[in-house]
């Protein structure tokens, strides 16, 4: 399985339309967003992706309860730090990288993806440490996304 992963998109529809895109022709199963969302409207264009969406909360969605709503067209969002399993891969979902790297460290998880710093981060190891970085690129100014195959383990970083 193949699953798309994007954070901190701050109300960018365009740079979000554009994730949608490539997630449809890499062919996305799954995406996974760090928050930071903003805006319930923001959520729009993720209809599009035709797959399922899991997310966390990030410091800057203060609109949870409609975000919550909009969330239900397309999938679930939580209070961060969430884990799952999906195809046999323990996978924590979290907004801001509190401890990541003493949870990537200990082995527990095979992917650990987190947002909030705007800043990409990729490290492999024994499992994978993921920030896909800013999807809006308002402060590093290179909007950012990932794909990572769940079955390959590859990675694929990608400028929007």
């Amino acid at each position: 399985m193949k699953i798309g992963v994007l954070s901190d998109t701050h109300d960018h529809i365009d740079n979000v339309k554009k994730a949608v895109e490539i997630f449809k022709s890499e062919g996305v199963q799954l995406i996974l967003h760090a928050g930071d969302y903003v805006a319930p409207f923001s959520l729009t264009p993720l209809k599009e992706a035709g797959c399922r969406v899991i997310g966390v909360f990030g410091n800057n969605d203060g609109e949870r309860l409609m975000l919550s709503r909009r969330f239900q067209e397309i999938g679930e969002i939580y209070d961060g730090p969430y884990f799952f399993t999906m195809e046999g891969r323990r996978i924590l979902l979290m907004h801001e990288p509190c401890a990541a790297e003493e949870l990537f460290a200990s082995g527990c998880f095979d992917l650990i993806v987190f947002g909030h710093t705007h800043r990409r981060v990729l490290k492999k190891e024994r499992g994978i440490l993921l920030n896909p970085g800013e999807c809006c690129g308002w402060l590093e100014k290179e909007p950012s996304i990932a794909t990572v195959d769940l079955e390959t383990w590859d990675v694929k970083e990608i400028r929007l």
